[in-house]
């Protein structure tokens, strides 16, 4: 592997004076400059990042740590974080499993957003003792060097089942989440809270995983189960369109015997017939807060806790 040494050689100069041109430093005059830059270009001269890593003590680099790559949610996310990372000279790497864990402690990473269920709570405390600076999407942790970035998922729960309850449906199904998804918990405390202050509504709860899967399985259920109009709370999206596929093998009709509302408001559910009722947010906007309260605690800013705020789309898919 060629070096700068190789590089102050052939130039004739001294090393520092090949470092100051390769950084572009205006301590190197402009013809020795690009003499150096040529001749480091015939040798194919690649910098060594973890040397410069040590030097600066900044890698440059952010990582977002998700559960999984599948489902329609995490495009738009991702994008925001990226848009905002480059924006200030940042690259943003994708990572996901229990092995990725250790670029944190390894140093690769300049700062991590994390929306991801394998990190148990107090491995995160430890690297943020450690001076690690993270933000969460997925969890309430209270450190210095930890910022929260969370959806409002109690009040968009709770703007979903008052949309079929205020729509007259009295049986109502609710399709959850993975038992150890921070959101799925929330959303299903603010389901649980709001039947309780409707009774007497017939409630049932059907378990799911956030896949389009188990959004099939509901619905053969719900098949099963019909003795007449039903309304079914699908606490994401990619459920719902499970759920519809599975339908369509019915007779019955959804927004005519079956009424459904999502949530998250991805791309693919908006091509639904009929469109599907759900609970929207700008996913873009989201990764970009989250990014830019990472950025700003990389910084040395305090520690900022966000909200991302919800609303309702209303469509024929419930009345």
């Amino acid at each position: 592997m060629v070096s700068i040494k190789d590089i102050a050689k052939k130039a004739g100069v001294s090393i520092s004076t090949v470092s100051y041109a390769l950084n572009g430093s205006p301590k190197v005059n402009a013809d020795t400059s690009r003499r150096i830059l040529q001749i480091a270009d015939e040798l194919n001269y690649v910098p060594n990042a973890a040397a410069r890593t040590l030097k600066k003590r900044h890698t440059m680099i952010v990582g977002a740590f998700i559960t999984s790559f599948e489902g329609a949610f995490y495009g738009e996310l991702l994008q925001g974080m990226k848009d905002m990372l480059n924006k200030q000279g940042y690259d943003l790497i994708i990572c996901s499993g229990t092995q990725s864990h250790r670029l944190l402690p390894e140093g690769m990473l300049d700062g991590a957003i994390i929306l991801d269920a394998t990190f148990d709570s107090d491995e995160l405390l430890k690297y943020a003792n450690r001076g690690h600076k993270l933000v969460v999407l997925d969890r309430e942790l209270k450190h210095e060097n930890i910022s929260q970035v969370l959806l409002d998922n109690k009040a968009g729960a709770t703007l979903a089942m008052e949309y079929l309850i205020e729509s007259g449906h009295r049986k109502i199904y609710a399709v959850t989440g993975p038992t150890e998804s921070f959101d799925a918990e929330q959303r299903l405390q603010a389901v649980r809270l709001t039947v309780e202050r409707n009774h007497p509504l017939e409630y049932i709860e059907i378990q799911g995983d956030f896949t389009k899967s188990s959004g099939e399985e509901a619905a053969r259920r719900i098949k099963d189960e019909y003795s007449g109009p039903a309304a079914v709370f699908c606490l994401n999206d990619e459920m719902a369109v499970g759920l519809y596929h599975e339908l369509k093998k019915s007779p019955y009709r959804i927004g005519e015997d079956i009424f459904v509302v999502g949530f998250d408001n991805i791309e693919t559910a908006s091509y639904l017939q009929p469109q599907l009722a759900t609970i929207d947010y700008s996913k873009r906007r989201f990764g970009a807060v989250a990014a830019e309260q990472l950025l700003h605690l990389i910084a040395g800013g305090p520690s900022v806790h966000e909200r991302i705020y919800v609303n309702l789309i209303k469509t024929p898919s419930v009345f």
